[in-house]
């Protein structure tokens, strides 16, 4: 419970940061951070290496060839289901909805 709890707090500092609110966020989808463009989901990748809650246009990717992740499904991030999408020209993550 603790480790879920801490999540939590991890995504909600995330979305503080990324300045969303309740009415800029839907289900599942956390708004990209500035400069963040598209115009087709492939245009966009993770903005971290593991368990991503974030995109950003691939111009702007982590170089994650020296970082090892674990095979965690973590809930809420791009683990197991999410992903990156380009919705209104802004690199958008859909998260996974696992508890």
């Amino acid at each position: 419970m603790r480790t879920l709890t801490l999540a939590g707090l991890v995504v909600a500092a995330g979305l503080w940061l990324a300045g969303c609110s309740c009415t800029a966020c839907t289900a599942g989808e956390v708004p990209a951070p500035a400069g963040a463009t598209c115009s087709t989901d492939a245009d966009c990748v993770p903005a971290s290496c593991c368990h991503a809650t974030a995109c950003v246009a691939k111009a702007d990717a982590p170089d994650c060839a020296a970082v090892m992740c674990t095979m965690n499904c973590e809930p809420n991030t791009m683990d197991c289901g999410g992903g990156c999408v380009c919705q209104s020209g802004a690199c958008t993550a859909k998260l996974n909805d696992l508890d």
